[in-house]
């Protein structure tokens, strides 16, 4: 099984801690990724809010294929950016990055979710599915082909030659974020691995899963590629000890999920293309904050090494092969406060431990 890690990039919940520890950690721990046998290291975009920041996730990639040891040449940095800036910039600077990696970029695109970080562009999230319809296959397109061009109602681009060209096929190597059905669709007219998180029990994705594959034979005519989860994990040698710090921190992570992308409210119903997250918002209001940890405890992977490894295979039962793309830090270090409910997320060492264990047991040495 392919294995990475994601590096989150988030201080919900922390107290008195700077941006600039929260980069560092998080570069320590991709570091640590890498000699630990992790196949690529992974990042999304986010802007403005502590919920999670990297604004550009293409920069961050370009430094860690410098900064952060390869493990052999199986070692990748994988991009998850949204499609709303200029395709030709997404082209260009991911055609720049992959001839410093030779050829080992995984471009993965996404539209975007989170209403505050729409409008702090000045956009609206009624115009993400257009947009993204356009300017995923232009970036795709050029990447392939070594030109961009347009003629949409968002992205009008003459043709032009990409500078650097592209020097590497890019055939297996595009992902597309995919929960709501227009989504499933646009990953398989991508020909992309489809991408999905680890936050509600696996039976209730199994029906989109296998729409998309299907949707990718009818497009292409093949098989559709491996699907990759993002998943949160803690990893420890005592089950009791790990389940208590999964509620823990898990829990913070959905909180500050509800906070950031607002699944309280009822402007999903409102906004077009984001039917799972209509469903996601009702089960949300239904079952409030400890329902919705209950059901991501579910999904996510938690426990000593051997109850990951069942959870795992039982989910493969549900779902079939699938990459696995990790996150062990979601959130900063506890509050130093005298009450068992205010905290931040996971801190440091537990991450790192975490990480250590996981990796003897699943990663390649």
């Amino acid at each position: 099984m392919d294995v990475g890690m994601m590096m989150v990039f988030a201080s919900y919940g922390w107290d008195n801690i700077g941006d600039d520890q929260v980069w560092d950690e998080e570069i320590r721990l991709a570091r640590l990724a890498a000699d630990s046998g992790f196949d690529v290291l992974w990042s999304a975009e986010h802007h403005f809010f502590d919920y999670s920041f990297c604004p550009d996730n293409l920069q961050l990639m370009t430094y860690s294929c410098r900064a952060v040891p390869e493990c052999g040449s199986r070692h990748r940095g994988g991009h998850r950016a949204l499609a709303r800036p200029a395709a030709r910039r997404r082209a260009g600077g991911g055609a720049g990055l992959d001839l410093l990696c030779k050829g080992r970029l995984r471009l993965g695109l996404g539209r975007g979710l989170a209403r505050r970080e729409f409008a702090a562009f000045r956009g609206t999230m009624d115009e993400s599915r257009e947009r993204f319809d356009e300017a995923a296959p232009m970036i795709v397109e050029a990447l392939r082909t070594g030109f961009i061009e347009g003629e949409g109602k968002h992205y009008r681009q003459p043709r032009i030659e990409l500078r650097p060209r592209p020097q590497y096929d890019f055939a297996g190597r595009i992902y597309a974020v995919a929960s709501s059905e227009d989504s499933v669709e646009a990953a398989a007219r991508l020909g992309a691995h489809m991408v999905m998180f680890s936050d509600r029990p696996w039976h209730m994705r199994a029906p989109a899963i296998q729409r998309n594959r299907e949707l990718h034979q009818k497009f292409h005519g093949r098989t559709a590629p491996s699907m990759m989860i993002t998943d949160f994990c803690i990893c420890g040698p005592n089950l009791a000890e790990a389940e208590e710090h999964a509620r823990k921190y898990m829990g913070k992570f959905v909180e500050s999920n509800f906070h950031h992308y607002e699944f309280l409210g009822e402007h999903f119903n409102t906004v077009k293309g984001y039917d799972a997250y209509v469903q996601k918002a009702a089960i949300a209001r239904q079952g409030g904050l400890e329902g919705a940890v209950a059901g991501f405890m579910q999904a996510a992977i938690w426990g000593p090494p051997d109850r990951i490894l069942r959870e795992l295979e039982a989910r493969r039962g549900v779902i079939g092969e699938f990459e696995l793309n990790t996150a062990f830090r979601f959130g900063g270090v506890p509050f130093e406060l005298n009450t068992a409910f205010r905290f931040g997320g996971v801190p440091f060492e537990l991450a790192e431990q975490s990480l250590k264990l996981f990796a003897t047991e699943f990663c390649r040495s």
